[in-house]
């Protein structure tokens, strides 16, 4: 790298589009601290959920958001959601019970502002544990969490080819189905950023994709 300069990347799409796979081969090839945000509101749907709630509980799940105390696990490159000290197993995360409820919690606008100092403080925290930079995926990093990111990015593909993707993952997830709530809620809407640079992974390979993205990076870096 010709630069030591701390760099952050956002990296918004829809389910399966393939921000998780991009962002964790990024975040290793540059060094970056990587952060799900779709795993941050995974954990709160398990938490909520083994509360006895359901995301029709919207009054209770405010009044329940603030003994849910949140702090931070770094695995190798990637930061965990912990709650009272403790991140969730990535398989409790996936289950069908969570793929089938998380969409709905995360509409809760009382869930989404509990989340957004939190999430908003990643960056610090890269900066901390001395990563090269941070790189951000979810629905909403580009347009609310992380606006002035060096670069954002809007991964894309179509519906019939997300949803192969998932089922050779082995998973179950409506993903047409959670685009369309990611996309008409009223707090932080799954959106395209104005001035984000759109990928159409539909018929490129994982690692076609990460070799555009890397020479965006390296542009930026020796920029």
């Amino acid at each position: 790298m010709a630069t030591s300069s701390f760099i952050t990347i956002a990296v918004d799409g829809g389910a399966a589009s393939g921000k998780s796979s991009t962002s964790r081969a990024l975040s290793t090839r540059f060094n970056l601290m990587h952060v799900d945000t779709g795993a941050h509101y995974r954990t709160i749907s398990l938490a909520l959920t083994e509360a006895g709630l359901t995301p029709e509980d919207t009054a209770r799940v405010q009044q329940i958001l603030p003994g849910l105390p949140l702090g931070s696990v770094v695995e190798g490159r990637t930061a965990r959601l912990a709650i009272h000290g403790k991140a969730p197993a990535d398989e409790s995360l996936r289950t069908p019970e969570i793929n089938a409820v998380v969409a709905q919690f995360a509409a809760i606008p009382a869930v989404r502002h509990y989340l957004f100092d939190y999430q908003r403080a990643q960056v610090a925290l890269a900066r901390e544990k001395n990563f090269s930079g941070l790189i951000m995926e979810g629905r909403d990093i580009g347009s609310v969490i992380l606006p002035d990111a060096d670069l954002r990015l809007f991964l894309e593909a179509d519906p019939a080819a997300r949803a192969k993707r998932r089922a050779a993952e082995g998973r179950a997830d409506a993903v047409a189905q959670r685009d369309r709530i990611d996309a008409s809620r009223t707090t932080a809407p799954l959106t395209c950023p104005n001035g984000a640079t759109r990928i159409d992974s539909t018929h490129l390979s994982l690692e076609q994709v990460v070799e555009k993205i890397a020479v965006l990076i390296t542009a930026l870096l020796n920029s």
